[in-house]
Order: C-alpha cells, then sequence, then structure tokens
C-alpha cells in the first residue's frame, strides 16, 4: 500500500491575528481550498491508495464536507490533529497502522504544501521503497546563515551543498512508527527528517519542484496564488 497522511492541524496563527479567521488550511485560492487543492494531487496520483488526514479539532465534520463536496474518494480517515505537527502526524499514523500492512510506504505532507508535482511523488515511493525512506529537497540558491544568538553568524555552510527540505518526507510505516515511538520529546522536531536524524538514522534525497511552498505568511498567500495560476497558463506545455 502507499498511504498519504497529510498533517493540517495547525492554526495559521502567523498568518492571521484575526481569531475569527478561518484556520490557512481552509483559505480558498483561486475557488477551492488550500487543503482541497493539496488532497487532489494525492487523490490524483495512480499510486496512491489511501489518504489519512489529521486535522485542527473541532473540523472534522467540516473537513468531510469538503471532500465529499470535491468527490475525493481515497480519503480512509480523519483523526484530530495534536498540539504540534508532530503530534499531528503521529495521530494520522496511529491510524493508519491499525488499517494497513506495516511494510506500507506513508508519505508524510504539509496540508498546506499544495503545489506539489506528480513525479515528485512517484520518485518518493521509489525512493521509499527501495531505500526505506525519500526526504523531498530543493537546492538553495542563497547563503545559509546559523546563528545562536540571532546577532551574528555563527556557521555558513557551502552554498553549494546546502538543500531545503520540502515535502512529502516518505517512509515504511512500522519504521517510521517506531521512530516517534522511541522520541521522547517533539521539541526542536521541526519534520520528519529532524526526528529520524535525532536517532542516528540515514535519511536519501529526493529532488523536489521548485514552486511547492508551505503557505505560512500573507506573503505566501499571494505567491500560490501566482504559482496557481502560472501553471493553468501553461498546463500544455
Amino acid at each position: 500500500m502507499n498511504i498519504a497522511i497529510i498533517f493540517a492541524g495547525g492554526k495559521g496563527e502567523r498568518l492571521s491575528q484575526n481569531k475569527e479567521d478561518a484556520p490557512k488550511q481552509f483559505l480558498k485560492i483561486k475557488g477551492k481550498e488550500i487543503l482541497v487543492h493539496t488532497l487532489e494531487k494525492f487523490e490524483n496520483h495512480l499510486n496512491i491508495d489511501k489518504i489519512y488526514i489529521s486535522i485542527l479539532e473541532g473540523y472534522e465534520d467540516y473537513t468531510w464536507d469538503l471532500i465529499k463536496k470535491n468527490n475525493i474518494k481515497k480519503v480512509a480517515d480523519i483523526v484530530c490533529g495534536g498540539k504540534c505537527a508532530q503530534e499531528s502526524i503521529y495521530n494520522a499514523l496511529v491510524k493508519a497502522a491499525e488499517q494497513n500492512p506495516p511494510d506500507s510506504v506513508v508519505l508524510i505532507h504539509d496540508g498546506v504544501r499544495p503545489v506539489i508535482e506528480e513525479d515528485v511523488i512517484t520518485k518518493n515511493i521509489e525512493y521509499a521503497r527501495k531505500f526505506g525512506n525519500a526526504i523531498t529537497a530543493i537546492p538553495c540558491y542563497e547563503t545559509i546563515i546559523i546563528t545562536k544568538d540571532l546577532k551574528s553568524p555563527t556557521q555558513i555552510p557551502i552554498r553549494k551543498e546546502t538543500y531545503k527540505a520540502q515535502a512529502p518526507q516518505s517512509f515504511i510505516l512500522s519504521e517510521i512508527i517506531d521512530a516517534h515511538n522511541k522520541i521522547k520529546s517533539y521539541e526542536n522536531m521541526v519534520d520528519s527528517c529532524t526526528l529520524y536524524h535525532a536517532l542516528g538514522r540515514k535519511t536519501y534525497l529526493v529532488e523536489g519542484n521548485f514552486g511547492n511552498i508551505k503557505v505560512t505568511t500573507k506573503e505566501d498567500v499571494c505567491l500560490l496564488k501566482g504559482i496557481l495560476e502560472y501553471k493553468e497558463q501553461n498546463k500544455d506545455e
């Protein structure tokens, strides 16, 4: 089985200061919610068998309504998100483990990262089957600065050796569940790749696509609109 784990348990507080605003995963862009744009990428991929969603608590019924409205058939279940992204992912992984073989491939993906390309999903599945995991990443075209005091550079890595991690991040179901169970704290565990490295496990890079942004700020919403418009205008190329 090839399973997509879509985590969308965040409130989007960095995007809006207004508590009455809808969480960012439910913002409409080009007539559809960002989450729906994301789900459709996995729904339409021939090699994805099931989708599990981890959603902000209280939005379960609303999410089911969106799924039905947009004729998304592969969603097997929805679970409540947790206090952080890794907890939300874990909740969905546990549900998937209850219903699927332990050697299934799981592609862990942000609900607000809707511009993932088909071939990147395909390569994630292939690499996870071959190597046990796959971490989507793109080369950095700007210099990365590491600082511990937020004032002066502590380290400046060689640019050609730096990449930006994206999603999906893909694993064998039983192995990523085991990794979660061995981590005692999610502090500083910003993604599954970080979690694996904290355990000393080797990971493998898959080249992603530029434009596969994670919507976090108001500026990202503008970028996403532009990217979707560009892709619509150039879909036949």
